[in-house]
């Protein structure tokens, strides 16, 4: 095959023949978010580290970020988007639900995609398969108990996530709210929105440990770049934020007068990127 930049490459994704016209050696993981808008691939390392972007090629799971997508080109890809086609996967999706296995949800569909290739190896693995299965797959929430729990008792017949019996409420494991959205790769996190038209913003931080500052024409300047500035007197209510709410004490955006070295004075956000020189730095 021919692989030439530009050249339209055709994958099966979820059963359904895709077509993409792009670089053979982009990531399969940003060709199937940013062109198929397929977010439930997760974005976490692009190292093969983390394991959250782990999809199946052709059955075997795989880290779609270590993925060229000339090397899927004519090839099955599984997502966590296409698991609700099947009876199987959509137990295994709610043995997840039933068990509390889908925390923060950012590893979960690696997870499920780790846990489909094991199930279509064995189907009643054991909880060392299970774990040898899945050890490539990051998890910061659950300790991987619940998780294994969840792989080793897929039934087909057991609801997702039962509601107690009357009475029987306190103590009882209750169906999460936000869970659903969690295993079917519809939850969105920061990195799965796209912006149509985004700003480059850049934050004006202070060179020196201490000392007082003004700030010129800012209006001027901004519209001589279709820029826009923002400073300390933009900020709604009180400058000041901090970890622990009750004792901020640190100003957003400092008022004459910084800190520390790095102390952010303005932000500036503009439709492009431009030369850091361009920015002119407060007067000191």
């Amino acid at each position: 095959m021919n692989l030439r930049a530009g050249e339209t490459f055709r994958i099966t994704v979820n059963g359904q023949a895709r077509h993409v016209e792009t670089q053979p050696g982009r990531r399969l993981s940003d060709v199937l978010r940013r062109n198929l808008s397929l977010t439930g691939t997760k974005s976490g390392c692009d190292a093969g580290d983390c394991g959250a972007c782990t999809v199946l090629l052709d059955g075997a799971p795989v880290c779609a970020c270590l993925t060229p997508l000339a090397q899927a080109a004519g090839r099955q890809v599984l997502t966590v988007e296409g698991l609700g086609a099947t009876q199987a996967h959509a137990a295994l999706q709610d043995s997840f639900l039933r068990h509390g296995a889908a925390q923060c949800g950012i590893c979960t569909p690696g997870m499920l995609m780790a846990a489909v290739a094991l199930l279509s190896r064995t189907a009643t693995p054991s909880r060392a398969e299970a774990e040898a299965a899945l050890g490539g797959v990051l998890c910061r929430c659950t300790g991987y108990a619940k998780i294994i729990d969840a792989v080793c008792d897929v039934r087909m017949d057991a609801p997702a996530a039962p509601m107690p019996a009357p009475g029987a409420a306190v103590g009882a494991r209750l169906p999460r709210l936000d869970g659903r959205p969690k295993v079917t790769g519809g939850e969105l996190f920061g990195g799965d929105f796209r912006c149509e038209a985004p700003l480059t913003v850049l934050a004006i931080r202070s060179p020196h440990p201490a000392a007082r500052f003004t700030l010129g024409d800012t209006a001027t300047w901004a519209a001589d770049r279709s820029a826009q500035v923002f400073t300390a007197a933009d900020i709604p209510g009180e400058n000041r934020f901090g970890v622990i709410p009750p004792f901020a004490d640190q100003p957003a955006l400092a008022e004459g007068e910084v800190r520390l070295r790095g102390e952010a004075v303005a932000l500036v956000a503009a439709p492009r990127r431009w030369p850091r020189r361009s920015i002119s730095p407060a007067s000191r």
